[in-house]
């Protein structure tokens, strides 16, 4: 079904705007297929999933056109960032915000890096020591400071950030989702752009060619996005556990009679009250926990500064990397094991990527490089110079070596810090579920927007209780903070490997730039992180396995959905109507058209839904205008609202039927209620006709959708829910009037298709708009109803066991657990109306 034309285009860091000239394939007969589009190069008059097995060449053409997106041509400029406003008041904001969001995670590890390294390599002399700083300092550099604050930051999705977030992005350049759902017209959006030819676009398209010819390498691209996504999650319930009882196991050295005991409970009080107060806009906790961030950091770097003159400045040798060689010639196995815990310190950089959409590249990376790196490298250093004359005192590294007088008031500003870092991993939590739910990758959850400026400031109450459940139980199981920590390092770890072979990805494929640096890039960073992972598996018996046991349920999970979501939409292709049976159901199976208009909602972005069969076959009239509605999430992160809907007629002009797909970004908030919707989507329409009217002569190109059959045309039977079997000789009705009358007679369907192609020829262009535009107008003021089909999703008796398994018990309790349609389309009960259907997938 060539529904959607031929138009490509491509997106990513591009010069070239969409509608301007572009890029395109043509072959040796002349037809041309724009390059870019998530769906391969289709001929306008070819299905859109056959093969093109015509040499082709890249040529320059002008902008092409289809009459599904003529609505869609207005395209505005590039969208307004939140955060353009150059003020200087704003910046400071934006700053404190960001601090109080972003880096609390990453600015806490001082509390327990050295603690957790030399639990598991104890400290045999100075040497040791200056090693181990070593360690810690060129793992902050090379992972946080380079790698995601110079690197990873800018592989970001329109300023959103995390593992799905990449995955959209790759999405956008290459087909490679398995929910085949993408259309070419979702090129059209403004947000898409080209690259000019060059050898390295030639290798890209290579690799694109790949992955979308190849369902393995598709499969096992989701695999490590979903991987990803669950080490995130899992880290959402490890880093609220470990900041937090790390910063109250200061009390031991405050109060000698404090035991191990008393620490879990007040920590447990504190996580309480911390996912309490969760819900909270992020930008009214940002600004308040802001300044404790700036305090927080000014601290570390103080007490550093002081240690260093207390104590030994020799400690700043520790830049010389020759230092980790000897430290590793010297303990050798223990040294390995001691890589865990010094992993911990470059914990919640990832956090920084995943809550990128909060704030702009530019202020995280400011913010980083002139504020938190400078800070943490003297805290760093602090503590080592007090470590060269108390070896003993590893335990409580931190808190060991602040200066007496200064304790209090530091361990009050560490622990709400440390309740600010498990804030900040617990809202990029929040980020990657949306996303991932927007993707079809997650169960629908209820998501609470916080903010009205900010539209990735959101809040998911199941999710926030989940977490706090799960760390409240690795608190009270787990109390030491060594085996909290090797949790931590799987969980980061985990979630790092991911996003260093994504990014490798996108450098191949978007930003398209000298293999020499991808594959420095990728050894690089993969091989330190396989080598640090690697110590933490090993550490894995002493109880951090729940954290990975945790993390593959959430992956099965997801799995699971995205599996049965994707069965679910490939059963609804399947059993699709054709054209010639919608165009020739008529008055024999007793249905009248009644005046109103019916928004009947499906996942189908092409063709007509079964669902309407049974609505026909059940229901003793349908409504004068028919609009077939698909809420889409495109792999972007904000759709335009000018270009949110775009229409299609199903059939000829007298059949008043239509398709609508409405297209929202992952990072898009549907915040309007149903009036607002019904009235922005009948404008669209109106808009719709209007300029089909201006551009009439377009109409007819490549549309093979409106006026030609489609798969599966050869059924001439319809049969009704209760069994009765109809057949099909007669058209759908006739003409709804103007006087709200119906033609009860039964025409031929060859006389409709002679009224069809007359009309244009007896009736003037401008008095037939007006006709439509009166017929919508009083369509819509004898109302508005929702249809929609409640599916049962069930395994074929013939499937092996483990599909029965996964999709009759395992998804059916996702989908009767998660969020239900209507909640999420905000439909009202009174204007809806439900027919239960079952798939057999």
């Amino acid at each position: 079904m060539a529904e959607e034309g031929s138009e490509r285009s491509n997106g990513g860091l591009g010069s070239m705007d969409s509608m301007e000239s572009r890029w395109v394939y043509q072959d040796e007969e002349g037809s041309d297929t724009e390059y870019g589009s998530p769906g391969g190069g289709e001929s306008p008059h070819r299905d859109s999933d056959d093969d093109d097995n015509v040499e082709q060449r890249l040529i320059r053409t002008g902008p092409r056109i289809d009459s599904f997106d003529v609505e869609a041509l207005e395209v505005p400029g590039a969208q307004r960032n939140d955060f353009e406003d150059s003020t200087m008041g704003w910046r400071i904001m934006l700053t404190i915000q960001t601090l109080g969001v972003v880096f609390g995670d990453v600015g806490i590890s001082p509390l327990y890096t050295f603690s957790v390294m030399f639990s598991k390599a104890p400290a045999n002399g100075n040497n040791d020591v200056l090693g181990a700083l070593s360690l810690v300092l060129y793992t902050l550099i090379l992972i946080s400071l380079i790698k995601y604050v110079c690197i990873v930051l800018w592989a970001n999705d329109h300023g959103e950030g995390g593992t799905f977030a990449l995955y959209s992005l790759i999405c956008r350049h290459a087909k490679v989702s398995l929910l085949p759902n993408q259309l070419p017209s979702d090129a059209r959006i403004s947000s898409f752009r080209l690259k000019v030819p060059s050898p390295e676009l030639e290798r890209s398209l290579k690799i694109k060619e790949k992955l979308e010819a190849s369902l393995t390498l598709k499969k096992f691209l989701l695999m490590l996005v979903l991987a990803g996504t669950s080490m995130v999650i899992a880290d959402g319930v490890v880093t609220p556990a470990m900041s937090v009882i790390s910063a109250v196991g200061g009390l031991k050295i405050g109060i000698s009679g404090i035991k191990q005991d008393h620490v879990v409970m007040i920590s447990v009080a504190f996580l309480i009250i911390l996912f309490s107060v969760q819900r909270y806009g992020t930008s009214k906790v940002g600004l308040v926990v802001g300044p404790a961030l700036f305090i927080w950091f000014c601290s570390l770097g103080g007490i550093g500064i002081y240690n260093l003159f207390k104590y030994d400045t020799s400690v700043l040798r520790a830049f010389n990397p020759i230092h980790i060689y000897y430290y590793f010639k010297r303990n050798s196995t223990k040294a390995w094991y001691s890589l865990g815990g010094c992993l911990l310190c470059a914990t919640g950089s990832e956090a920084m990527f995943a809550d990128l959409c909060y704030f702009s590249v530019k202020s995280v990376q400011l913010t980083y490089m002139f504020l938190v790196l400078p800070c943490l490298l003297l805290g760093y250093l602090g503590q080592a110079a007090y470590l060269m004359e108390n070896h003993a005192d590893t335990t409580q590294a931190f808190f060991s070596s602040v200066p007496t007088g200064a304790f209090w008031p530091v361990f009050l500003i560490a622990n709400v810090a440390a309740l600010i870092a498990s804030r900040a991993m617990t809202t990029a939590t929040f980020s990657c579920i949306k996303q991932s739910t927007a993707l079809g990758c997650f169960p629908r959850l209820k998501i609470i927007h916080t903010s009205r400026k900010f539209m990735g400031h959101i809040y998911i109450p199941v999710m926030n209780w989940f977490l706090l459940a799960l760390t409240l139980i690795l608190v009270c199981n787990i109390s030491s903070i060594y085996e909290i920590g090797n949790a931590y390092g799987i969980a980061e770890l985990g979630v790092m490997m991911m996003t260093t072979i994504l990014v490798t990805l996108v450098m191949l494929l978007i930003w398209q730039i000298n293999i020499f640096i991808v594959l420095s890039f990728a050894i690089l960073f993969l091989g330190l992180e396989l080598t640090f992972f690697s110590s933490v598996l090993w550490s894995m018996g002493d109880g951090s396995w729940i954290i990975l046991v945790f993390a593959i349920v959430i992956f099965l999970i997801m799995y699971i959905w995205n599996y049965g979501s994707k069965l679910k939409y490939e059963t609804e292709v399947r059993r699709k109507m054709s054209m010639d049976l919608l165009r020739e159901l008529g008055p024999n199976l007793g249905t009248v058209r009644a005046p109103g208009i019916g928004l009947l909602y499906n996942e189908l972005a092409k063709g007509v839904p079964a669902i309407f069969g049974h609505f026909l076959t059940t229901l003793p009239a349908v409504h004068s205008m028919i609009i077939f509605v698909c809420i889409k999430y495109v792999p972007l992160s904000v759709v335009p609202q000018s270009e949110r809907f775009l229409f299609r007629r199903v059939c000829p002009r007298s059949y008043h039927i239509f398709r609508c797909v409405a297209r929202y970004g992952y990072k898009d908030v549907r915040k309007e209620n149903h009036q607002t919707f019904e009235q922005l989507l009948i404008e669209s329409l109106e808009k719709f006709i209007r300029r089909e009217a201006q551009e009439r002569s377009l109409e007819s190109d490549g549309d093979d959708d409106s006026y030609s059959s489609e798969e599966n045309s050869s059924s001439r039977l319809l049969i009704a829910p209760n069994g009765s079997v109809y057949s099909l000789g007669v058209p759908l009705l006739a003409e709804f009037n103007n006087t709200n009358e119906f033609i009860s007679e039964a025409s031929t369907s060859e006389e409709v298709k002679l009224e069809s192609s007359s009309d244009l020829s007896i009736i003037d262009v401008e008095q037939s708009l007006e006709k439509e535009l009166s017929f919508i107008h009083k369509a819509k003021e004898s109302g508005v109803v929702y249809l929609l089909g409640h599916g049962d999703i069930r395994a074929r008796k013939n499937s092996w066991f483990i599909k029965k398994l996964v999709i009759n018990y395992f998804y059916a309790f996702l989908r009767k657990n998660c969020r239900r349609g209507t909640a999420n389309l905000s439909v009202p009960h009174s204007h809806l109306m439900q027919v239960g259907m079952t798939y057999m997938v």
